[in-house]
């Protein structure tokens, strides 16, 4: 019993690190100046990145996003020729996994067909993220709007 529980237990280092996010420096604490400092960085970049992947998606023909609110998730929803989605279906896969694994494929990009979160019928999307440093996600970026060229050349 105990070696199964101490597999269950973080180690040292995991539960300090869990007890600084929980009980950050409060003003006043010698670190709090710069936990302050870092926070507020974080938090900049965070909103730029993701203000930057959605200007960056609509800026692509073909594919719309709204702001991402509240989570570190963008939701676009993406146009595909008809024979993509005739394609998928001869694949026994949605149009949003076709398009995926052709994205995973092509350029290294991983992402989660929208199809997976109960999505209004018809529409075809994917979840991603605007965790990457800024500098990748730019690059993430140029690389989207090439995928979703090339793609509906192939199904054109």
């Amino acid at each position: 019993y105990k070696l199964a529980s101490s597999g269950l237990c973080s180690g040292i280092a995991g539960q300090v690190m869990i007890s600084l996010m929980v009980n950050p420096p409060k003003p006043g604490d010698e670190s709090y100046t710069q936990f302050a400092s870092e926070e507020n960085a974080i938090y900049k970049s965070l909103k730029r990145r993701a203000a930057s992947l959605v200007e960056g998606l609509n800026a692509i023909d073909g594919i719309t996003c709204q702001p991402a609110e509240g989570s570190m998730y963008a939701f676009p929803s993406v146009e595909v020729p008809p024979k993509a989605i005739a394609a998928a279906a001869e694949n026994h896969q949605t149009p949003d996994t076709l398009y995926a694994v052709s994205l995973l494929e092509e350029t290294g990009i991983c992402v989660v067909p929208a199809s997976g979160f109960g999505q209004k019928k018809g529409r075809i999307g994917f979840r991603t993220t605007f965790l990457p440093p800024e500098d990748v996600l730019e690059g993430a970026i140029q690389e989207f709007g090439r995928h979703h060229k090339m793609f509906c050349e192939k199904y054109a």
